[in-house]
């Protein structure tokens, strides 16, 4: 800030500067020198002009950073727009029903306002030093010597008299404009510090709301239910419901637009996985595999795109947005089942849609209490009722609903966790407890709704991805269909890990006690703990287990997604693929691993210990481990043999089913499976018979007797070899004679077929010798 004595000092100067007499006195002749005047020290017009000019670039200088630029004008704006939302907030505050979703909204938005606030406040100090360093080179100028003797100097300030104008003139403009802005920084600084206050007041006040909603049963919070003497007119009560809905919906208008971007995102992300999926049934249903389809008997794709895809984008928006208010999160509920409840027409029995419906009118009734009617005996007695209602359906009406679910285990729980806190809030509600027995209301039927909801998204992710590996493998020219159930038994296992957290997230937050679960376990984690000279943290340890099992979960299942699953009958195997796959699963357990180390926090000097240990460990009893590991890598690069490949190595032959970076399984022809280690197959001799084809040379020899030539044996022979399909005619058969005699000849003949399919080839070539034969009277043995 600029002090006032300050501008005082600077005025006289300048006054002085300015404003002296212009009339000069008669100077008398100076006596002739009779030294030279040559190596003097004088000043002359050009050194005035210059310290003119300079003063004149301060001023200008100066009037340039005074002016605010485009940051400051935003800055007010950001000023201007927290004032809305703080207004917003602290006018919900004084109408909204006090429950927990609205608090902790309020209590997540006042603490980013509150920071929003300090980096205002920051930045309006930062623009008052810059106003304080203009000031300073004001100051600067009178140690300009040149200057101040031309101010003092009154018979040359009058040949200078244009360029002091134009100075007088820049310097009241600077001083305007100075002042000007100083009193707008000191208006917003004064606005800032007193939003402050205001927001802390009201993060008070909505601490004090969240914690008397707590679970605490010490305190009561009304009257006891029988001590309540409720008469408000019907027309208060009309005028009080009004008001709310006016309320509630400008609370969630403006946590919609704070949460935009996000949503946004959300839709987009959606919008992709619908056209994904609409592509790869429009394939399927334009190439002719619509009844192939059907036979997967999926539940919600049948339905369409749309309907699926909200059931993911809605349960993902619950999860995502937990401190939204009551009325956004309690309508994207709303939604949510009413969607559900267009996938569950014409699919669950009449008994199962009756009793959904009256889960779906209680609550829906519980939300319009919640959120619009005054805590009185109306609200509460009708409370009681509700969870009345909610313990007989949990105990009669939910096993028709359970029946018609994808995963029941969960349900169960649902199901006592559901009865227990409509017990408890009938209890709290009797006793005074109002916002802790509306809490627990609210989270039973949200608990009970939500798994439903989150069955239906793991049946429908399922059928996404058995989706995807179908439409993958008729591309690749694959049309038999693939056992999906136990595929499903299989991948849903993950899933049911994250729809597990996803499930108790939503319990914890609607009881208010996620953020301190959270707290209390991020403490936990972060907390440094030292063992000699290494200090860790048990989330990293933690984080680096989780990423290393992603990892290897990633790899395991990736194959999928390419439409890879464990047919060992696959004749024309995309060894391309496999490799790239294998390359794929290498460098996902890479990264893996790398990820995992970063994570871990680990230093490198600490890291060089542990490889320094680990080479000793390596060269004592891993060495055998670490040369398979080394052999897998360079059996997926240097691709001696891949997946589908019929091999012999040693004793054994079979076909390679699958190769990891340790060990290699062989599919024996007696069905035994066979593993190899890595390093076994590189330090040994191999016979891979289909490196370049998939075709085997494969003889028979055979024995005719009849009037004949050979000629006419040759055309037989390779007539009846041409009309057998797995036969490769692409390579001509081949017919050596090992003996002939009057009547009888000795033949052996060599053919090209499938090597996957070589004793079928041959058997069905001696069939169809014998009957050609036979057709021509001529005897056939072999």
């Amino acid at each position: 800030m600029i002090q006032k004595r300050s501008y005082l000092y600077l005025f006289a100067l300048l006054t002085a500067l300015f404003f002296a007499p212009l009339s000069y006195s008669q100077t008398q002749p100076q006596k002739k020198e009779s030294r030279s005047k040559l190596f003097e020290e004088t000043t002359t017009d050009s050194d005035y002009l210059m310290a003119i000019e300079k003063a004149g670039e301060v001023m200008e200088s100066a009037y340039n950073d005074a002016d605010f630029d485009s940051a400051s004008h935003h800055l007010f704006s950001e000023i201007k727009r927290t004032q809305s939302k703080l207004d917003l907030i602290l006018a919900s505050l004084k109408g909204a029903n006090p429950n927990v979703r609205n608090q902790q909204m309020y209590h997540t938005v006042l603490k980013e306002i509150q920071l929003q606030l300090d980096e205002q406040n920051a930045a309006i100090n930062l623009r008052n030093e810059n106003l304080e360093k203009i000031k300073g080179r004001f100051i600067e100028l009178r140690k300009d010597k040149t200057l101040m003797a031309l101010i003092k100097d009154t018979i040359r300030r009058k040949q200078f008299k244009r360029e002091f104008a134009n100075l007088k003139k820049k310097y009241l403009s600077t001083d305007s404009l100075m002042t000007k802005n100083q009193g707008i920084l000191n208006t917003k600084k004064r606005i800032t510090v007193q939003r402050k206050i205001a927001v802390s007041n009201a993060i008070i006040t909505v601490e004090n709301h969240l914690e008397k909603s707590g679970i605490s049963m010490l305190h009561k919070e009304y009257p006891f239910l029988w001590s309540i003497n409720d008469s408000i007119p019907r027309k208060t009560t009309a005028q009080n419901i009004g008001a709310k809905i006016v309320i509630e919906e400008n609370v969630a208008a403006y946590y919609l637009s704070y949460r935009t971007g996000g949503l946004i995102a959300l839709i987009f992300f959606m919008g992709l996985l619908a056209w994904y999926i609409s592509r790869n049934l429009k394939y399927l249903r334009t190439n002719g595999y619509s009844e192939n389809l059907a036979q997967f008997n999926f539940k919600y794709l049948n339905r369409g795109v749309l309907l699926p895809v909200l059931v993911i984008g809605l349960n993902i928006a619950v999860v995502s947005n937990l401190y939204a208010p009551a009325m956004f999160l309690e309508l994207l509920h709303l939604i949510l089942l009413g969607i559900l409840t267009l996938l569950f027409k014409d699919k669950w029995s009449k008994k199962s849609m009756r009793n959904w419906i009256i889960l779906l009118g209680l609550f829906f009734t519980l939300c319009f209490l919640d959120l619009f009617i005054e805590v009185g005996l109306i609200q509460r007695c009708a409370f009681i009722i509700i969870n009345v209602f909610g313990i007989r359906y949990g105990l009669v009406q939910i096993k028709s609903i359970k029946d018609q679910l994808y995963i029941k285990g969960f349900f169960k729980w649902a199901s006592i966790i559901f009865i227990a806190l409509n017990g408890l809030s009938i209890l709290h509600n009797l006793f005074g407890r109002v916002s802790l027995s509306n809490m627990l209301s609210l989270t039973a039927f949200i608990s009970l709704t939500q798994i439903i909801a989150l069955s239906v998204l793991l049946k429908i992710i399922l059928e996404i991805i058995i989706l995807q590996i179908y439409t993958t493998r008729i591309k690749r020219g694959f049309e038999k269909l693939f056992d999906h159930e136990n595929l499903s038994e299989t991948l849903k296992k993950p899933f049911i890990i994250v729809i597990s957290y996803m499930w108790l997230v939503v319990i914890a937050s609607n009881l208010n006690v996620w953020e301190s679960l959270r707290s209390s376990l991020g403490s936990l984690l972060s907390h440094p703990n030292t063992i000699g000279s290494i200090t860790f943290t048990l989330g990293n340890i933690v984080l680096f287990f989780i990423i290393i099992w992603i990892a290897h979960l990633l790899q395991k299942y990736v194959a999928y997604f390419f439409g890879e699953i464990d047919d060992e009958n696959e004749e024309n195997v995309n060894k391309r693929q496999h490799s790239k796959l294998l390359i794929t699963r290498l460098i996902v357990l890479i990264g893996g691993y790398l990820l995992a180390v970063a994570a871990s926090g680990m230093p490198l000097d600490k890291l060089s210990i542990l490889l320094g240990a680990l080479g000793v460990g390596v060269g004592l009893g891993l060495q055998n481990v670490v040369n398979n590991f080394v052999s897998g890598v360079i059996l997926i690069f240097d691709k001696p043999i891949q997946i589908g490949d019929v091999i012999e190595i040693s004793s054994e032959s079979g076909r390679v089913k699958s190769m990891g970076l340790r060990t290699t399984k062989i599919n024996a022809p007696n069905g035994a499976e066979i593993i190899i280690p890595n390093g076994n197959l590189l330090s040994q001799n191999i016979t891979n018979w289909t490196y370049t084809d998939n075709f085997k040379l494969v003889e028979i020899s055979i024995e005719i007797s009849g009037e004949t030539t050979p000629d006419d044996i040759n055309a037989t022979v390779m007539q009846a070899l041409e009309s057998l399909a797995l036969v490769n005619t692409t390579k001509t058969p081949q017919i050596f004679y090992t003996a002939i005699s009057d009547g009888k000849y000795k033949l052996l003949i060599k053919f090209w077929c499938s090597i996957y399919r070589t004793e079928e080839s041959v058997s069905s070539a001696r069939q169809v010798l014998f009957s050609s034969f036979k057709a021509k009277g001529l005897t056939f043995s072999t």
